[in-house]
């Protein structure tokens, strides 16, 4: 599976960015994909997820009530909706994927075997 991530970029607090990220190859079985980030000086962390198969969507804290992630099966892509952006996300957005993702492990770095470039995404004060 490759992922090709777009839509990152420079935005003022309180705006909004959405990402993308398109798959390819095979998304059948227990396939999910999501979203961490990395900020200067700390570790990458759990943004959000999403399963294929149902749809179920997971947010870590810090993005409930201001992200959205959803999925276009057919396109084998994943959005991230951002919201009410401020410069606590700034940081480099990398969009993952597995196809055999437990739900339990649907916020552990270590449980994605595909992972994209990563995109930056800036927010000004």
């Amino acid at each position: 599976v490759q992922l090709v991530e777009s839509g990152g970029g420079l935005v003022q607090a309180g705006g909004s960015l959405r990402l993308s990220c398109a798959a390819s190859g095979r998304t059948d079985g227990s396939f999910a994909m999501g979203w961490f980030r990395q900020a200067p000086g700390k570790e990458r962390e759990f943004v959000s997820a999403i399963r294929w198969r149902g749809g179920s969507t997971h947010y870590a804290d810090s993005a409930k009530g201001r992200f959205t992630i959803s999925r276009d099966s057919a396109k084998k892509t994943v959005y991230l909706q951002m919201n009410n952006l401020g410069p606590e996300d700034t940081a480099i957005y990398y969009c993952v994927a597995d196809n055999a993702m437990i739900l339990s492990s649907i916020g552990t770095r270590s449980a994605y075997k595909y992972w994209g470039q990563g995109t930056l995404v800036t927010v000004s004060s």
